[in-house]
């Protein structure tokens, strides 16, 4: 089979870079679509004369429904650590809070939630990143 042709995008697909689609991780990386684009491009460009062994294909299609099992449960695990932030996020509202160095304190009047962590607003209209070594009371 040819290489090039397997991993070449569709027609009218997105594409970050030619011959690699957007939704591509890193390198070794490969989602849901790139997966199944790959497998159906593999089965379009086999040889008829020397087709794939059927116990290969079996494992490939196993492979297949555990790549779709794990995004569905990295799905349903991203939306548990959003409830649980924001359930966290909103215990934080009225406490007073200080920073590791002291230099900055306040009660905590709204929270953002960052890729850092929660991002508390003070009463003072300061920010403070609440993580480690802040004082909560």
């Amino acid at each position: 089979m040819d290489v090039a042709s397997a991993t070449a995008t569709q027609p009218g697909a997105p594409t970050g870079s030619p011959g690699r689609p957007a939704s591509a991780g890193g390198a070794g990386s490969m989602d849901y679509d790139s997966f199944l684009r790959l497998l159906i491009a593999q089965m379009k460009n086999q040889d008829p004369l020397n087709p794939m062994d059927p116990s290969e294909q079996v494992a490939q299609l196993a492979t297949f429904s555990m790549v779709e099992q794990a995004i569905m449960t990295n799905k349903k695990l991203d939306g548990l650590l959003s409830a649980t932030s924001l359930a966290q996020a909103s215990d934080l509202i009225g406490r007073t809070a200080t920073s590791a160095d002291g230099s900055i304190s306040g009660e905590i009047t709204g929270v953002r939630l960052t890729d850092e962590g929660p991002l508390a607003t003070l009463s003072g209209g300061e920010t403070l990143l609440v993580g480690p070594g802040v004082r909560l009371g």
